[in-house]
This record gives C-alpha cells, structure tokens and sequence, in this order.
C-alpha cells in the first residue's frame, strides 16, 4: 500500500488527501501545514494522517504531494530540498494547472522523482469534491517513472489520468480557461446584447441558456465544424455588418470581430473567397 503525505491542506490538499485515505491503496502518512488547529481540522476530515507544522520532520513516505497555492510551489520545494531529508526515489508532485514538474526541481537534484497531477475538477467545496470526483480526467506529466506512479495513483482515488506532451501545461491549462471561465464570460456577453435589444431580464437566462446547451452538445457530439451555425459561417456579411452597429461599446465589439475572425477559420471552405474579403473587412 502507498504512502501518501500532503502538504498544504487547503481546499484540494483535503480533498485528494481524503480521497487517498477512502481508496483502500493509499494511507496517508502526515499531513503538514502551517497552523496545528487547521492541520487537526483536516485530520478530522480526511479521517487519518499524522498533522505536522511545517519546518517539522517528515516521515519517510512513497508519494509527497506540494498542494500549495501555484505562486509557493517553487518555494516550497526548495525549502524541503533545503531543510528535509526526504527519501531518494520517493514522488514528489504538484497539482498546479499551469505549472509544470519543472517547479520540483530542487526535489529532483535531491534524488526524488518529479512529476505533476492536475485533476480537471472543481475543488471548491472539499466535501462535494470527494464524493463526485469519480471519473475525473487527471493530467500526467514529469519523468516517466513518476507519471507511471502517478497514474496508477490517480485509478486508486477514481480518476482518469492522461499523459500529457512535454511542455503542454501552458497550452492545456489556456484550453481549460477558454472552455470554462470564456464560456461564462460569453454568457454575460450575449445577456448584455440581449438586454440592449429588449428581452426582458426574467427572460434572459432561459433564452439564451438553451441556445447555449444545444450548441454546446452539438459541439461535443458532433465536432466543432459540423456543429458551425450562423452568420459567419454562412458568409452573411451583411447580418455582421448589422450586428457591429448595434453595439456601442469597443470592447465589446474587438471581443465580437475577435470570435468572429476565429468563426470564418472555423467555417474553412464553407466560405467562398468573396464572402471571406467582405467579413474579413468587417473583422478586421
């Protein structure tokens, strides 16, 4: 069974830690973090692990896991290359979603294996986040004998884990940005839009809700190309040209050409060259 010891207990740190200690592979062996009263609140929630203030001495485990904020990372692995004997060849890894295992560097000069694990989940309530993670995609990245750990750690706590390419996390971390905090900000763009031409408020949210589902799950289920509906994608330039007079706001508008220019590379041949010049003088 391995070992498994988290610091930094926050929102994910308590989350994978109790999600470890469920799995029946995995025994959490401490639990390190800054404040004694907070360590044996999550001790209690986890359900096991020895707590330990951070600079205390950390038992020998198989899986060390740096669950603090992104910009600490660094660090903090430094502090413990610096100031911990940790053991050669345990796993040192990180879940920043940007970060890549390069952060553990000092670790590794020390003789452990490095790597990264960025669960694609919200951990924003530690107690809703253990009981419906099954089945989360878990991206892997490191050195290979610490992402084959690593993989078989994320199968025991109900995750799917994937290899990513080497120096993907920047790529994949902006593609997780735009699927989720784009698409809300899109929402509040196409409610202002709708407000502006009259809908009334109660109605915004169901309007503009369900042309959002069904275009989403068009576009998981078929492809983005086959799923292209609209103006663009039909070289309407004249429906464009209209939609720009409307709007007032120039940020609102750069946002608008800006998909809309992402939209004719999307729709490909769909365009004839003519239609592509007159959006393309509309989009700039």
């Amino acid at each position: 069974m391995r070992t498994l010891t988290v610091i930094g207990l926050g929102r994910l740190g308590r989350s994978v830690a109790r999600l470890a200690a469920q799995s029946g592979g995995c025994r959490i062996a401490q639990l390190a973090g800054r404040s004694l009263p907070a360590l044996e609140e999550a001790r209690a929630f986890v359900g096991e692990g020895e707590p330990v203030a951070l600079g205390g001495a950390l038992r020998p485990a198989d899986l060390y896991l740096l669950a603090v904020p992104d910009g600490a990372i660094a660090e903090c692995a430094q502090r413990l290359a610096d100031h911990v004997d940790l053991p050669a060849g345990a796993v040192a890894f990180h879940a920043s979603g940007v970060g890549d295992a390069g952060l553990l560097a000092p670790l590794a000069r020390r003789g452990l294996r490095v790597a990264s694990l960025h669960p694609a989940y919200s951990f924003a309530d530690p107690a809703r986040a253990a009981a419906g993670f099954a089945g989360t995609l878990c991206a892997l990245e490191g050195e290979a004998e610490a992402c084959e750990t690593l993989s078989a750690f994320a199968v025991d706590i109900g995750g799917r884990p994937f290899r990513l390419a080497e120096g993907g996390k920047p790529a994949y971390h902006a593609a997780l940005s735009v699927a989720s905090n784009y698409l809300v900000t899109l929402a509040a763009m196409a409610e202002r839009l709708a407000a502006e031409g009259g809908v009334p408020e109660a109605l915004l949210r169901p309007l503009l809700g369900n042309l959002m589902r069904q275009s989403l799950d068009n576009a998981l289920a078929l492809g983005p190309r086959a799923a292209l509906t609209g103006p663009v994608s039909r070289g309407d330039a004249g429906t464009v040209a209209r939609h720009l007079q409307a709007m007032r706001d120039p940020g609102l508008i750069e946002a608008y050409r800006a998909m809309g220019r992402q939209t004719m590379a999307l729709a490909g041949e769909r365009l004839d060259a003519e239609a592509r010049r007159r959006l393309a003088a509309l989009l700039g």
